[in-house]
């Protein structure tokens, strides 16, 4: 599989992909992304997802709503832009 634009943009410039890691660290320690992560870990341990390697993720929608989705097309829309 090719690399995406942003994948070879971050291999090209280490400086911008330390940047960027240090900003996910702190932005994943904030008290609502850890909710998030847990809920979606309990969700994907419920119906029996959670590691399994089945390609699929927990999707929260526009409505607070937890669903099953595969992991390209959750990850593809971003972390902003919730259907």
């Amino acid at each position: 599989m090719a690399l995406s634009k942003s994948a070879k943009y971050y291999r090209d410039n280490p400086e911008a992909r330390e940047k960027k890691n240090k900003y996910n660290k702190i932005y994943q320690r904030r008290p609502d992304a850890v909710k998030k992560r847990v809920e979606c870990n309990k969700f994907n341990r419920d119906n029996g997802t959670y590691g399994n390697g089945d390609n699929k993720d927990c999707s929260h929608g526009k409505n607070g709503s937890l669903r099953q989705e595969d992991q390209k097309t959750n990850r593809a829309r971003g972390g902003g832009q919730r259907r």
